[in-house]
Order: C-alpha cells, then structure tokens, then sequence
C-alpha cells in the first residue's frame, strides 16, 4: 500500500509538477505551509533622502537581515536618492541599490535652519508627478518580484506596495506628514532678528513666516494616506506621535508643542510612553480584498551602525586617531579629551589665522574663563567704593566699545568670504567667530579675578587717557576675556568631519591650534568611539551614535523639525544632552557647554570604554533579534495569505 501511495505520488509529480503535488500533501496532512517550499523573500528598502540618519539605520538594518542566522538570506533592493555610499555596508554584504526620487525634502538652507516656502514649493512640484511616480514603482516592484516593502519614512513606497498587492513596514521614528504639518506652526526658528548674527553663506536668512494651515493639509492629508497602507510599524527610540497608525495624538501636528515652552505638551509625552493603550486605525485593503493580518506596531530596539571590534583596544585607537593625523603624544584618553565636530556631512571650509595678542599682564584681568559666560560685562563686577567708581565707568564704556568692534566685524561675514581672518565658516551652517588660542593649561581654571584699576580721568579715549591701565595691554586682556572660547583648555583636541579633499591646498594657513581634520571616508561609528564629546545638529544619526557609543552630544537645536522633540526626550533620558545655543555656536562660544557636558557624561563613557566589545555584542544582538521578528512577521503575513487563497 505504502509502495503503490509513493509511486502515485511520482506519478503526479512526474505529470503535474512540485505544485500541484505540494497542495495534494498539503490536503492529506492539513498543512497549509506545504502549499509550496516558502522561498527566500525578497524585500524592497525604500530610504529617504532627507538625511544621513535614514540612510545608517536603513544600512545597519539591511546588513542584520543579511546574516541573521534562523532564517535564510533574503534579496535586499535598497532605494533611495541618497547616494550608494552611504549604503556601503550593507552593500558590501549583498544588497542591492537602486537610485529613484521616492520623496520629497524639508529644504534647509543650513544645517538647522528650515525655509518653509521652499519646502512647499518642493512638496507641491513632488505631488504633481506622485501618481506617475507610483505606477513606475508599481511596475519596478512586479518586475523585481518583490515579496515585502521597508520603508524609512517614504510615503510612496507604502502606496506603491498597497497597489501592487504586497506588504509594507514602516521601519521610523516619526513620518513626514507631521514635518510638514509643522510649518504652520507660530514658533519662528530665529529667537531674535538681531542682524549682528552671521548671515548665511546665501545671504539673509529666509522668511520665517508660518505656512497657512488651509494651504498645507490638502498636501499633507496625501502624505497621510500613504502611510495608512503600511501594515505593520516598528518604532524606534526617539520618537513622535506617528498619526498615520494611532488613533491619537491627531494632526496637525503644531497642537502637540506648547509654543511657549516649545516642548511637547505633557498630554502628548505621556502618550509616547503608553502606546499598547493607544487604540490603532484599520488597515487599508488591497485593490482585490482585505489583508491576511491586521495593523500592528512593535517597539524597536535602537538601530545603529556599530564600531569595529579592536576601536576599544589601544591599538585600535592609536591606529585611527594616526590616520586622522594626530600625534601619538596625544593618543592617551586619560590626558586628551576629544571633540568631535559634525554636522551631518556638511564640509569644514579652512579659514585664514588671526594673531592673537593675548598677554599677560600684572594688574589686569585674568584671562582664565568663566564656566558658562563668554564676557564678562561692567554690570557683573564687583561692588567698588566710591573712589573706583571713574574706574568702572571707564571699564563700561570700553566694554560697550570693544562690543562695537564685535558687532562691526560680524557685520563684515555679510560679504560671503568662504575664509576670513577671523571665521571659521561650515558651508550649511553660518560661520562662527574665530576665538583667540585657548589658554595653556599652566592658566588658572578658577573664575576671573578682578583687581583694583585706579579711577580714570574724565577724557575716556585711550589717546587722551593718562592712566596706564587703559594702555594697549590692559585693552588685550579684556579684549581676550571678552572673547569666546572654542574648547575649555589645552588637554582638549577637536576633530572636524566633512570637510572638502580641496580644504589644505588653500593657503598656507591653519585652524585654531588643536583642531585636526577627518578623512572624508571615517568610520563615525569608530570616530565616535574614541571621542568625549559631539558637537553637532540634532538629528537621529548623530544622537543614535551618540547614545552606542555613551558619547556627551552638544547639539545646535532645529526647532522648526518636529522630529527633535522625539529625539530630546531620548537624549534626556540618556543623561547625555546638552543644547547650545545658535548664538553661541556662532560666535565661538562652544566650550562651557563642552564642559558642561563632558562632566555629566564622562563617566558613562568611561563605563562603555570598559564594557568595549561586549557592548557592541549587545548592541548587535538586539538589532538581529529585530531582524528575526521582522522575518517571523513576514512568514505569518505570507501563509496567513495563502491560507486565504
């Protein structure tokens, strides 16, 4: 009997073929997932073009589904308008790139700066072509046999996947119909108009005027809809409200930030932190019927590129830092701290040197700094007799002298000079004042010492003053306190990313002493292992990397991208944020805040330095199990759907 069943069943795999054979099995045992061998899915990651953010969480995921073990090794198409390189580890495992313009982008003149009518003007020109745009997709995804759509906050690919019958997974930390949402927002992005601050390398900044909300919905409810057909969404840490799955918080978007505290209102961040309580809105079905599974959301563990497995080891330190052309003598972490500088790959252009005429003089004051001020202003002396008081008056009127000169130089970056003597400029970013050296550490750390300056004659020019205190030394020493500092002393080094192959055939000059310059081509993730501080813009590749690595993040905040609410409150609970204002990181004014937040999260780092490898392992372990559920998700969807057939 059993000879005669397998001879049968030759016979009609000989004559029907492995199909029709499997459903006969699949028949006698009631085993629905016989239907046929489930091949190895070939899944589509469409990525955003709007960051570097995107584009590493997108590479680091894709290599994980890679090489996760317990399933087999799926085909990997990632699309995207970013460019290949920034795919390159995932590339260099197998996946495959397909350049397409799948999204349109916030345009930002500078690095944390948005121009709302721009992007409209960007958005309405992009959701012209939307409907060609999707069909070219349509027919990509059926000519590529694409079982299963990723996506990194790219509305089409959701509608393109929903039109072509398959899945999609949303794989982000908020969506674009939230951002664009929030230009109607009353919040401006520039605190003051004050036209002493640095105009951008373009000229004037743009309008700050909030887009019209009646004009913007139409636009954004397109957006909406198109995350609507995602099926499943998994949430990374430093999120948002993503109103395209949760029933609330609803659009638009500027009702979730208190435009006072410009912060989330607590309704919304408790919200964030009770998402199973949050009900879910219904899938939206396929041109050919309902969805095998309904509409579900997981929490994400953080995705993020890791460093290498020697970063931690001394070797591997010394051997990057030598590459960036660092001298040995300043390898040791416990002498040498290390800023990084980075403004999500905006280029460092060289400036010309400025002398410095420090000095040091008895009887002036001291040019040691003052933790969290950049000058020291007559209103913050100490209380003088009466005697002293032609002194003072002296003092603030040399104070507000040396604030024109300020004022006048800054007036002067209006002329677009790439390099000046006295500007460091980031293309992106507007240039900053090029501070005098920072002091040697031999110079007293303790708060500025004020001594005794003998009363001035009423005559307060310098030409017709005969106080030898108001000479050109004690001039140089206020001059000098009055001046921001770019690092807190000398045991610090600082490291710029992103700068031109072109930035030392310029001219002979050098930036401020101490400051190195990165290969176009490091490794962040290994950068930032050996650094002890980041200097950059707040978005989620720089505070993911951060928050691997325990590295302190000094960020320039973009207040009109609503995503930096999510990622805040995520730094915040990390312990390792500190906000620097525009102002300050304009004019050089970067090390208070450096300091500030090298001591809240030196510790921390030091933690991390020793767990080394095995933090990394744990770090890898929890993006593969990511990875794993992500495959399980997409079995269940596939015999759920066949099931149906």
């Amino acid at each position: 009997m059993l000879v005669n069943f397998s001879v049968s069943l030759v016979g009609v795999e000989a004559t029907t073929g492995r199909g029709t054979l499997a459903r006969f099995l699949a028949w006698i045992f009631g085993r629905s997932e016989l239907l046929t061998p489930l091949s190895m899915p070939s899944f589509a990651y469409y990525c955003s073009g709007h960051g570097y953010g995107h584009a590493t969480r997108v590479s680091a995921l894709a290599s994980r589904l890679l090489v996760v073990e317990g399933h087999g090794r799926p085909t990997i198409h990632i699309v995207s308008s970013a460019p290949a390189h920034v795919f390159s580890d995932s590339i260099a495992l197998g996946a495959l790139y397909r350049h397409a313009d799948i999204d349109p982008v916030i345009v930002q003149p500078l690095a944390y700066r948005v121009d709302r009518q721009r992007s409209l003007d960007v958005l309405k020109a992009f959701m012209d072509e939307k409907n060609s745009k999707i069909e070219e997709e349509v027919q990509w995804l059926i000519h590529n046999r694409i079982d299963c759509v990723l996506s990194d906050a790219a509305f089409l690919a959701c509608l393109a996947a929903n039109a072509a019958c398959i899945p999609s997974v949303l794989v982000t930390n908020f969506t674009f119909d939230s951002v664009y949402s929030f230009l109607s927002t009353p919040i401006h992005e520039l605190e003051n108009q004050d036209t002493t601050l640095h105009a951008p390398v373009s000229g004037s900044p743009p309008p700050d005027d909030p887009l019209p909300e009646e004009v913007l919905t139409p636009l954004v409810t397109q957006i909406h809809e198109g995350y609507r057909c995602a099926d499943l969404l998994l949430l990374l840490p430093g999120r948002i409200p993503i109103p395209s799955f949760f029933l609330e918080p609803s659009l638009p978007s500027p009702r979730w930030v208190d435009s006072h505290t410009r912060a989330f209102h607590p309704r919304v961040t408790q919200s964030l932190g009770s998402i199973d309580n949050i009900p879910l809105l219904p899938s939206i079905p396929f041109a050919d019927g309902n969805k095998p599974l309904p509409r579900s959301v997981r929490e994400a563990p953080l995705l993020v590129r890791t460093p290498g497995s020697t970063i931690y080891e001394k070797h591997g330190r010394s051997a990057l830092l030598s590459s960036i052309g660092i001298p040995k003598h300043l390898h040791d972490p416990t002498t040498t701290k290390i800023l990084v500088v980075s403004f999500g790959g905006q280029f460092f252009k060289k400036p010309r040197s400025r002398t410095s005429s420090r000095a040091s003089t008895p009887g002036a004051i001291s040019t040691a700094p003052m933790k969290g001020a950049s000058s020291i202003h007559a209103a913050h002396l100490p209380e003088q007799p009466p005697e002293d008081q032609e002194g003072a008056v002296a003092l603030d009127t040399l104070d507000r002298e040396l604030n024109n000169v300020k004022i006048t130089e800054r007036k002067r970056a209006d002329s677009m000079r790439l390099g000046t003597p006295s500007h460091i400029h980031i293309p992106g970013a507007p240039p900053m004042i090029k501070p005098f050296p920072t002091p040697p550490p031999s110079e007293p750390k303790s708060p500025p010492i004020f001594r005794t300056i003998p009363a001035t004659p009423p005559a307060m020019s310098k030409e017709h003053s005969t106080n030898s205190y108001l000479d050109k030394t004690l001039l140089d020493g206020i001059v000098e306190e009055q001046m921001p500092r770019l690092l807190p002393d000398e045991s610090w080094i600082a490291v710029v990313c992103g700068v031109s192959p072109e930035w030392a055939k310029e001219d002979d000059d050098e930036l401020p002493s101490g400051f190195y310059v990165a290969p176009r081509d490091v490794y962040m993730p290994d950068l930032m292992a050996v650094s002890d501080v980041l200097l950059g813009k707040l978005g989620y590749g720089a505070v993911s990397e951060s928050v691997e690595s325990c590295t302190p993040f000094v960020y320039v905040s973009r207040p009109l991208f609503i995503e930096e609410h999510g990622l805040r409150l995520f730094l915040s609970k990390s312990g390792l944020g500190v906000e620097l204002a525009r102002a300050a990181y304009e004019e050089g004014d970067w090390a208070a805040a450096i300091e500030d937040a090298w001591l809240k999260g030196k510790d921390i780092k030091v933690a991390r330095r020793v767990l080394g490898e095995k933090g990394t392992k744990q770090r890898v372990d929890e993006c593969d199990t990511m990875a794993r559920e992500l495959m399980d998700w997409f079995e269940d969807w596939r015999r759920a759907a066949r099931a149906d057939e």
